[in-house]
């Protein structure tokens, strides 16, 4: 044993990977086979891939590579010896196995949650379990805290039910002849240790940048240190900084007195590697610096001003006394910007630019993997393809969308949005896509406005019914629904089935997407990362909840999918990447973008434990909560050891400002003010800077006289003369406006429903005031009609029903009678077809004609009348004193608007008329029609026979709709003339 360990610390400033393998390679490549004769230990496989790289890029050459083994590998003695010694060690748990039971055994436990909420707490229960079993803290130790009464009944909940599932899961474990995969790989650990005390390796053995402080590694560092031939090399350990600071970051002993324990500065990044020191048995004063630099690094001052920057808040005091050089941050800029996506875009143009100098090597780091994806679409633009090598969550990518959007629809009922959603998903039939988009198409004209009745067998009712002015729209979709239907029918009458087990419904689940999308849907990587997952969930299904409700397959699948990274394979450009925060580690590049530097970003916020409290993890000595937020801190100091570093951030978010992250400002702070980059910033502002601001002009196209429109509707009238534009888009463009999918009841769907139910009143009951009320409850208890229509607008309604009632019978009881309901006319007037269609008309007393519109809201403005506008009773009053409605004749002398809103008495119902003497600034009656058909005329001569063009909101106090304000570019010049 030699007389003191070998260790070696690797100081931020330096690129560990290739500082490591140049030091190895002065070391041992004299001799090719004593490096490929050594072990390089190495914190996981991302790391070996940095460490291989190095290794090539140092070399010059050919080189025999020493054996790169993760300390994590579930199997290392396979990896470490050529013969295993000593008894097997049992396998792991299948963590989706072990995943489902411990979500049983909650269930089990009385905990009165769904599958999907088990499997979200069963993993959480599981990550701390894990942590025990690192920790090598024994369950049988929380029996042994006395905190119960310190604890709120929350927390004492969840403490017994985590008991319980303690008690229960060794059992199944041994029921199963496995242990946990945290227990294997502490077990794999100590047989290392032991083995190596006793019988070294023949070559070398180097443990580079491991920083977990778990006992079992710190147990393989202190082995591997002690070796004649091992060493230990740490990144960025902070040995230049005071014993007082060292001292402050803990952990501590317990008070003498009180028992409490002073709290741990675990947000510090050197607080990990000093519990590692304590751990191994070792003091930071005898490691040295690893004597070996690169082309990669950054210079020296660098690592001094990241150990200022990284200083306990009580030590920050004094910055201001600090030499320079520890204050230097030469080579660090700073980017801030608007928003996200003006970050993204930066960063983009940032990584191009390294690109213009040859060899030069870009990397982008972030925990965000929102502004990592945007960043990737950024660069497309000039056909840059980079790898993000972090991954993307399955249920992003195209096979989890479908997955999940098939679950939705079958969850729903198959309604609308949902479904429509799913029958347009791009993996859907891609070899009909064409004709299937088509029918999709059309089913989605089909099903605009509000849901129809739950299930496929609603839609076949909705598209049955195809009258009204959308029916040529249900029969084009009628004939293809069916094509769809039979493939979804199946996954329906599992979902309608209830509860079901697990792999039942992910049986039915995958067949019909197998259906929908072809062998295509488990190509590619996220194809197959999807068929495992299924194929894993269906086969390990059986061990969770016995029996689960199809609502809760949603839910299920996608945490599930959240949690399963898809890495693309490589192929991208190979200067530039894109990492996530663990990708980073050990790795480095020219320039180091660090991104996304808000709170709760980067750091992020800290993952809450919903098992144990904050005061049992400590008493327990499990890591807190706020351990991630130092090791945060730590990836960001080597992350800052590049030659060139831009830190980026938006100062808000999608939905609110955001709050610089703590790094930022320690950063600034500690410098002064970091230097911008002024000139990413001016590239960004001009890079989609179109110069020059031409707003268009107000729209006011003229056709020529014979191809406008020679026929009008009493309803078009209002929108020809307040936004002739309007018009013209309607009816020569035949632009029409789309009503919602999945839409609440619009105030036209409730008029719609109101004057069809009084339609039916008049032609089947004669008026009868007892049966109206009769037809209006068997239209709201219709399952064609909106849920929320049927719980907000019944009571109003039903009110506003009997109103009807009782004032038709007062009108009839009068000497009025109706004469007809809903019915339309046409008349030609001033080489003008006009048509319209009358809500009621009643012979009065007189023998003159009453004409009668409902309301569902309030009545136009009086104001509005004598404005020219709102005539529409006017000109039905021409058409019947014209002969156009068949069956009636005579004089329109009443103009009457039946309004079912609130009145003055507080109940609903009222009748009003613009020609109501009792009004103020009223209109006769017997001048109505006349001023009716003198607006008309004018504006028909004007813009039907005439030549004036369509302009658009002539009068825009009565122009209120906006359907067609996009396509007239209305607010480019609205307000400007």
């Amino acid at each position: 044993m030699p007389e003191r360990p070998h260790l070696y610390t690797i100081p931020p400033h330096r690129a560990f990977a290739d500082a490591l393998a140049i030091g190895l390679i002065r070391r041992f490549g004299g001799d090719p086979l004593r490096l490929a004769r050594g072990t390089v230990l190495l914190p996981n496989n991302r790391a070996k891939r940095s460490i291989q790289d190095a290794f090539v890029r140092a070399s010059a050459g050919g080189l025999l590579l020493p054996r790169l083994v993760a300390v994590g590998d579930p199997e290392l003695d396979e990896a470490l010896f050529d013969s295993d010694e000593g008894e097997p060690i049992p396998a792991a748990v299948d963590p989706l196995q072990r995943r489902m039971i411990l979500a049983r055994l909650i269930q089990e436990s009385g905990s009165p949650v769904d599958a999907a909420e088990a499997v979200r707490l069963a993993g959480d229960l599981a990550a701390t379990l894990d942590q025990l079993l690192i920790e090598e803290v024994a369950p049988t130790k929380l029996r042994e805290l006395e905190l119960t009464q310190e604890l709120s009944a929350h927390w004492e909940r969840s403490l017994a039910l985590f008991e319980v599932v303690l008690e229960r899961w060794p059992r199944e474990l041994a029921r199963l002849g496995r242990i946990d995969l945290a227990e294997r790989r502490t077990l794999l650990l100590d047989r290392v240790s032991k083995r190596w005390r006793t019988a070294p390796p023949p070559g070398f053995v180097c443990a580079a940048g491991i920083t977990a402080s778990a006992p079992a590694i710190a147990k393989l560092l202190q082995t591997v240190a002690g070796m004649a031939q091992g060493m230990v090399v740490l990144p960025g350990l902070a040995t230049g900084i005071s014993k007082e600071e060292w001292d402050s970051l803990g952990p501590f002993e317990p008070d003498p007195v009180t028992g409490r324990r002073r709290r741990r500065l675990e947000t510090h990044p050197q607080y990990h590697l000093k519990l590692l020191l304590e751990r191994m048995g070792v003091h930071r004063d005898e490691f040295e610096p690893w004597r070996a630099a690169s082309e990669h690094d950054a210079p020296p001052a660098r690592s001094k001003a990241i150990a200022s920057a990284m200083a306990p808040p009580e030590l920050t005091h004094g910055w201001t006394a600090l030499p320079a050089a520890e204050r230097r941050l030469a080579g660090v800029r700073a980017l801030e910007v608007a928003t996200p996506a003006e970050e993204a875009q930066a960063i983009a143009l940032a990584l191009r630019g390294a690109l213009e100098v040859p060899g030069k090597t870009a990397a982008l780091v972030t925990p965000d993997r929102v502004l990592a994806r945007r960043v990737a679409a950024h660069c497309v633009r000039w056909g840059l393809t980079i790898d993000d090598t972090a991954g993307q969550p399955l249920s992003i990518l195209p096979p989890g969308t479908l997955l999940l959007a098939l679950i939705d629809a079958a969850a729903q009922g198959f309604a609308p949005l949902p479904l429509l959603t799913l029958l347009k998903h791009p993996l859907v039939m891609p070899e009909q896509r064409l004709e299937w988009l088509e029918g999709a198409r059309r089913l989605d004209r089909a099903l605009r406005g509000p849901r129809p009745a739950p299930g496929l067998a609603g839609i076949d009712r909705h598209l049955a019914e195809q009258s009204g002015r959308d029916g040529h729209l249900r029969r084009a979709a009628a004939r293809w629904w069916p094509t769809a239907k039979a493939i979804l029918a199946p996954l329906e009458a599992v979902f309608d089935a209830g509860s079901q087990p697990v792999p039942a419904l992910l049986a039915a689940l995958r067949e019909t997407a197998q259906a929908l999308a072809g062998d295509g849907l488990w190509s590619r990587a996220d194809g197959r990362a999807a068929a495992d997952l299924l194929d894993s969930l269906e086969r390990e299904g059986a061990h969770g909840p016995p029996r689960t409700e199809p609502e809760a397959m949603g839910p299920l699948l996608r945490t599930l999918m959240e949690e399963n990274a898809v890495r693309p394979p490589q192929g991208g450009h190979p200067r530039v990447a894109i990492l996530g925060v663990l990708e980073a580690r050990l790795q480095t590049a020219d320039l180091m973008i660090l991104g996304g530097l808000n709170e709760g970003v980067w750091p992020g916020l800290p993952a809450p434990d919903p098992w144990l409290a904050p005061r049992i993890r400590s008493e327990l000595g499990l890591p807190g909560l706020e351990r991630r937020i130092g090791l945060s801190a730590h990836d960001l100091a080597g992350a800052l050891g590049a030659p060139e570093v831009l830190l980026t951030r938006a100062r808000r978010d999608a939905s609110a400002p955001t709050i610089a992250s703590r790094f930022w400002l320690r950063l600034e702070a500690l410098s002064g003010g970091l230097e911008r980059a002024g000139e990413l910033a001016q590239w960004l502002r001009g890079l989609d800077d179109p110069g020059d601001h031409q707003p268009a002009k107000r729209p006011e196209p003229s056709p020529p006289i014979a191809a406008r429109p020679k026929e009008i509707s009493v309803t078009e009238v209002d929108r020809l003369k307040a936004d002739p534009f309007a018009f013209y888009a309607r009816r020569m463009l035949r632009l029409m406006p789309l009503d919602p999918v999945d839409a609440d009841p619009s105030a036209a769907w409730r008029g719609t429903a109101v004057h069809d139910v009084l339609q039916r009143w008049f032609e089947a009951d004669d008026c009868a005031p007892d049966k109206l009320r009769a037809r209006a409850e068997a239209m709201l208890t219709d399952e064609r009609t909106h849920p929320m229509m049927r719980a907000l607008w019944q009571p109003r309604l039903m009110e506003a029903i009997d109103w009807i009632a009782s004032e038709i019978a007062a009108k009839l009881s009068e000497g009025r009678a109706v004469l007809a309901v809903e019915q339309r006319g046409v008349i030609q007037f001033d080489g003008v077809e006009l048509s319209g269609t009358f809500d009621r008309v009643d012979r009065l007393a007189d023998g003159s004609l009453a004409i009668v519109d409902y309301k569902t809201g309030k009545p136009p403005s009086l104001a509005a009348v004598r404005e020219g506008f709102s005539l529409q009773l006017g000109l039905l009053g021409l058409i019947a004193e014209r002969g156009g409605y068949d069956g009636i004749s005579g004089r329109a002398s009443g103009f009457e608007y039946w309004s079912l809103s609130r009145n003055r008495a507080g109940g609903f119902g009222y009748v009003e008329s613009p020609c109501d003497p009792r009004r103020r600034e009223y209109l006769p009656a017997d001048e109505f029609v006349d001023r009716a058909v003198a607006q008309f005329e004018g504006a028909a001569r004007t813009w039907l026979t005439g030549e004036a063009p369509f302009t658009a909101k002539l009068h825009p106090d009565y122009a209120p709709y906006a359907e067609y304000d996009q396509l007239m570019r209305r607010d480019e010049w609205y307000g400007r003339e």
